[in-house]
């Protein structure tokens, strides 16, 4: 049953910074307006309305994300004080999203990191892609997933309060072959963790790789740098790439190199280490426990300062673990903090990048869906305290 209080969500008070814990008001959802998209130039239809959705858990979690692109705006959640944070960078309005942004917690498809130079092979068939990574494609290509409107529902489930975004990216969308019907469901468990399930069919053989790309910081979206956080990764192996981010199709360990997450360390530690242009971590872990049917540990992430815990727990072989090396606080996000590099981190569970371009990775990491078949995915950030 919703409970569409008007006055719930402003009475929480839950601002851009760490607030008091508010009084118990959970589970409960709300739908508003967030926005209007401007009337296309062609002239086709006129402006479009875009919504939020705002859900909360039993707890007072809270989660707020938006049709266009279904983005995550906010999360927040309680630190070992009980006071609240938002922990994930992001706009105040739609305009933010629509000035271009590093994917600010959005979903990364139709094909979620880079193809090499913008092309691959399908059943004997060259597909060519707009290379909006020159000259690779990135996140789905010039207008991927995160800059569509989907079709929101929100409810209460027997877990918490949930959304469902659903989309058909049309055949030859973005060059891609086939019509890819994706369903996109956030869950904010009572337990405190935010379900990110996809689910995808096809009618013609594609390629599905999809995978969320929300930028975290433990201690507050407008903290400063995250190089205290501490990191451990359930990976002993990784994809080596090259200078513009595409594997060189070997899996190598990670011990002895900057990589090695096997033991938890601070971003900070090795960070020049980890080299880059620019300098910093973006690479896909080779996840120890491979392809599961539900999800398991990938990666667990500590604010020392606000005991705040990350676990990530995915059903997904790989992980790209990105500490936000191209922010260069261009960007002024909410309450026009502007974030500059390394004020977030990203933990992307998925298949390896290039996947449909390395045919030995097939049996570890294998891209292609076809007709009659269902992709499946979830993803669990789980959220704790330090003890």
């Amino acid at each position: 049953m919703r409970r569409a209080l008007p006055a719930l969500f402003a009475a929480l008070g839950l601002a851009s910074a760490a607030t008091a814990q508010p009084a118990k008001t959970g589970p409960a959802f709300e739908e508003t307006k967030y926005g209007v998209l401007p009337a296309p130039k062609d002239g086709k239809k006129g402006p479009t309305s875009v919504s939020q959705y705002t859900l909360i858990n039993k707890n007072n979690l809270v989660l707020k994300c938006i049709d266009y692109g279904a983005i995550i705006t906010e999360l927040h959640v309680p630190d070992k004080d009980g006071k609240f944070a938002d922990v994930v960078l992001g706009f105040d309005k739609l305009e933010g999203y629509l000035g271009g942004h590093p994917y600010f917690g959005s979903n990364a498809g139709r094909c979620a990191n880079r193809i090499a130079n913008a092309k691959f092979q399908l059943e004997g068939k060259e597909y060519k892609l707009f290379a909006n990574n020159d000259p690779h494609t990135l996140h789905g290509g010039k207008e991927g997933f995160d800059k569509k409107v989907w079709q929101g529902k929100a409810t209460l489930t027997a877990t918490g309060p949930s959304v469902t975004f659903k989309r058909t990216s049309p055949d030859g969308e973005e060059g891609y072959p086939g019509a890819l019907a994706v369903e996109i469901t956030y869950t904010l468990t009572d337990n405190n963790e935010l379900v990110v399930d996809y689910r995808a069919t096809t009618n013609k053989t594609t390629i599905c790789n999809l995978a969320h790309h929300s930028y975290f910081n433990l201690a507050g979206h407008n903290a400063g740098d995250i190089k205290g956080h501490e990191v451990q990764i359930a990976a002993k192996n990784y994809t080596p790439a090259d200078g513009t981010l595409i594997p060189t199709g070997k899996i190598e360990p990670v011990a002895g190199t900057a990589f090695d997450f096997t033991k938890a360390k601070t971003i900070g530690s090795d960070l020049e280490k980890a080299g880059g242009k620019p300098v910093g971590f973006d690479l896909n872990y080779v996840l120890d426990k491979g392809t599961t049917k539900r999800p398991e540990l990938a990666a667990r992430v500590v604010d020392p300062k606000s005991g705040r815990v990350l676990e990530v727990l995915s059903t997904e072989p790989g992980l790209q673990f990105y500490t936000g090396n191209f922010l260069d606080g261009s960007n002024k996000g909410k309450a026009g903090v502007a974030y500059k590099q390394y004020n977030g981190f990203c933990m992307e569970p998925q298949k390896f990048p290039n996947s449909v371009n390395t045919p030995e990775w097939k049996d570890k990491s294998d891209v292609v869906l076809k007709p009659g078949d269902t992709y499946k995915q979830t993803t669990v950030y789980q959220f704790s305290v330090a003890k």
